[in-house]
Order: structure tokens, then C-alpha cells, then sequence
């Protein structure tokens, strides 16, 4: 099937290109348009959500990166049949039912492997993409690694390409962690601060930046897409700085 076929691969290849970020995220177009009005529990893209959910939970929390990949995905795969809006719900709904328990995660995995049986590429593409979502908050927990050995096990992907997905996170995120990391000090300066300064004035500090820089209220007052594109690169690095403040100070 073409939809999960070019979700997985245009999603894998975008977050690489931009560091795993996702504020820029470009949505994948088919020219054919499906009209799906059954269960999504037993189309691949419902079982993808499904996977999707079992994976998010497996920390027992979803952050903000997690929530963003997952409302991109329902935005992607809906835009893919023409009942798009009914579509978007039932997969919004498929993930909430499905995050609730991980007793089916085999079952549901049974299901995409029957769909997927003669196509082991696309099922490496799911697998690469289920780590990608438990690698994006750049903590790859023993709980997210058993739940994704499982899934990889059920879907009968070969274990020298799963190490090997593995891997490739692993050294992606330690290249991005050397290549990018930001001291403490250089933080206090992006936010226009100093260690000495309380939580609330490095809170203030830090809205007061966001106010300035944030591309919208840039856009809004006629500033050109070159200043709007710095902007959105310098509120990166205020959110990045002010997070690893806060995680210094235990906040």
C-alpha cells in the first residue's frame, strides 16, 4: 500500500534532513485520494496509530516532541483520503483507546504483518519509524526498548536490521548531542541572563525574548520572510537554552 509506504519514508527522511525536528514539517501528497469508511484497526495506517500509542506510553509520558510527531502523523495520514476530517477523529480515537493497555500490542502486530506480509521493506520502514518516535526525546528507555523489540519480533523483522536501526539513532543522537550541545554559560547568555538570576527573573527574561522573536508576531508586523526565518532559528535557541536551565535548576 502506497499511503504507508510514503508516510513512513517521507517522515524518516524529513526529520533526518532537519535534526529530528518538527516545526517545519512538509506534508507527503498522492495524487489518488482514498475513501476508507471501515475500521482503521484493520488498515495499516489505524494499526500504525496503534503501534504509534503503544510505543508513546511505553515511558509512561508523551513529551512535547512525541506530541508533536503524533499530530503531524494524524494530519498526514488523513490528508490521504478524501473523508480527511472523519478519518483524522477515528485515528485520534484509535490512539487514545490503544494507549491504554499494551495486552493487544501482538495482536495488532499480527494484524500489520498479514497486511504487510509479502513487503518486509515496508515493515522495516514501520520499525524504523516506531524508534524514531521512541528515540525523539532523545531518551531511549529499557521500558521503549522492550516494547519495540517485541513489536519487531512480531513482525518478523530480521534482528541484525533492528540492531542496526538501533544503532543509527544512537550514534545520530549522540553526533546531534556533540555537534549541538550548548553550555550553561552560553545558555544565561542566549537568555540575556547570569546564574546568580532567581527562577523568576530567568521566567521573565526568557517571555520577554519569546515576545520578540516569535516569527507570528513578526509576520504580523510586515517583517520579511528572511527575518521571519531568523526569528523562528533564534526562538529555537531560546526554548533550547531556557530548557537547559530549567533542567540544571531542576525546574
Amino acid at each position: 500500500m502506497k499511503l504507508l509506504v510514503l508516510l513512513i519514508i517521507g517522515v524518516i527522511l524529513y526529520f533526518i534532513a532537519r535534526g529530528y525536528k518538527t516545526e517545519k514539517y512538509e506534508k507527503i501528497k498522492l495524487d489518488v485520494k482514498e475513501n476508507f469508511t471501515g475500521d482503521l484497526m484493520h488498515h495499516e495506517a489505524g494499526l500504525l496509530v496503534a503501534l504509534m500509542a503503544k510505543v508513546a506510553k511505553a515511558d509512561g509520558q508523551v513529551c512535547e516532541l512525541e506530541a508533536q510527531m503524533l499530530k503531524h502523523t494524524f494530519s498526514d495520514i488523513s490528508s490521504h483520503f478524501k473523508n480527511a476530517d472523519e478519518i483524522r477523529e477515528k485515528l485520534k480515537g484509535v490512539y487514545s483507546e490503544q494507549k491504554k493497555s499494551f495486552e493487544n500490542t501482538l495482536e495488532i502486530c499480527e494484524r500489520l504483518y498479514k497486511l504487510t506480509k509479502g513487503d518486509y521493506t515496508k515493515r522495516v520502514k514501520v520499525m524504523e519509524y516506531l524508534l524514531n518516535l521512541a528515540f525523539i526525546d532523545k531518551d531511549f528507555s529499557q521500558t521503549e526498548f522492550m516494547i519495540c523489540e517485541d513489536i519487531a519480533n512480531a513482525l518478523k523483522i530480521k534482528r541484525p536490521d533492528f540492531e542496526r536501526l538501533i544503532n543509527a539513532f544512537e550514534t545520530f543522537y549522540k553526533e546531534q548531542a556533540n555537534n549541538q550541545a550548548v553550555s550553561l554559560d552560553q545558555a544565561y547568555a542566549i537568555l540575556e541572563s547570569n546564574a546568580d538570576d532567581d527562577n523568576n527573573t530567568i521566567k521573565k527574561k526568557y517571555r520577554s525574548l519569546v515576545k520578540k522573536h516569535h516569527p507570528d508576531i513578526i509576520s504580523g508586523q510586515g517583517g520579511s520572510q528572511s527575518i521571519i526565518d531568523e526569528a523562528t532559528k533564534k526562538l529555537q535557541e531560546i526554548n533550547e537554552a531556557y530548557e537547559m536551565i530549567k533542567k540544571d535548576r531542576g525546574l
